[in-house]
């Protein structure tokens, strides 16, 4: 697929594995090489697993963009946003494999999947925006009110709170926590259950489940380029 993203199709399952860089960065590349699999994913007619390198599915978005203008902050964050709207309205389930640390953006990974098998050990999950200084954006918002339980949505949102794979699962980053060496097994395992649904019926629920969700990232969107760009 490229050198950021891979693409491996087997038996009715398509495995996307991020690397780019000690972080897994999510950068402008990253984004067009996700979309790109999950066109062929679609294609396919396949259900996903989305995974990264041993020990972290994603530190966020690549900082010497967000640094580099607010222009090219605004275009790269609105392109996360976009792909995250794409993945909770994907057709077929998406499952998130996640070997270890998910920050930021890639905790937003987690909470646009369909199922998130995580990975014991001294990991880190969460929404760190706030700690470094970024105000939440009105998509951040909205997807972690959506997916994460009342009080752990305060806490992530506002206090920038991160937890270990276990408190993960109890805010709603994750639905599993396996020992690392059986996470893709486990994530495979998931996608062979999955495989028994009907999958057209799946992909109409969702868009039915989701649909103020999907509405109101809509709009978070233009709001967030509006209130950016002021």
């Amino acid at each position: 697929m490229s050198e950021l993203l891979s693409y491996q199709f087997d038996d009715g399952v398509a495995t996307l594995t991020l690397c780019n860089g000690k972080a897994n960065a999510i950068s402008h590349g990253v984004i067009a090489s996700f979309n790109h699999a999950l066109d062929r994913a679609e294609q396919d007619g396949a259900i996903v697993i989305v995974t990264g390198q041993p020990g972290i599915l994603s530190g966020g978005y690549d900082l010497k963009i967000m640094t580099s203008s607010p222009e090219n902050a605004i275009a790269l964050v609105t392109a996360g946003s976009m792909l995250a709207r794409r993945m909770l309205s994907f057709p077929n389930p998406i499952i998130v494999a996640c070997p270890g640390h998910a920050v930021a953006k890639g905790a937003f990974l987690l909470l646009s999947a369909d199922y998130r098998v995580g990975v014991e050990g001294p990991f880190m999950i969460g929404l760190n925006e706030v700690r470094i200084g970024i105000t939440m954006h009105h998509v951040g918002i909205a997807l972690a009110r959506d997916r994460l339980g009342k009080s752990a949505f305060q806490r992530s949102v506002n206090n920038a709170e991160m937890f270990t794979p276990p408190g993960a699962r109890d805010a709603g980053f994750l639905d599993e926590v396996v020992p690392a060496e059986e996470l893709m097994k486990a994530a495979d395992g998931m996608a062979q259950q999955l495989k028994k649904i009907n999958l057209k019926a799946h992909g109409k629920s969702k868009l039915k489940v989701r649909k103020a969700l999907l509405n109101e990232l809509d709009l978070a969107i233009e709001l967030d380029k509006s209130a950016w760009l002021a």
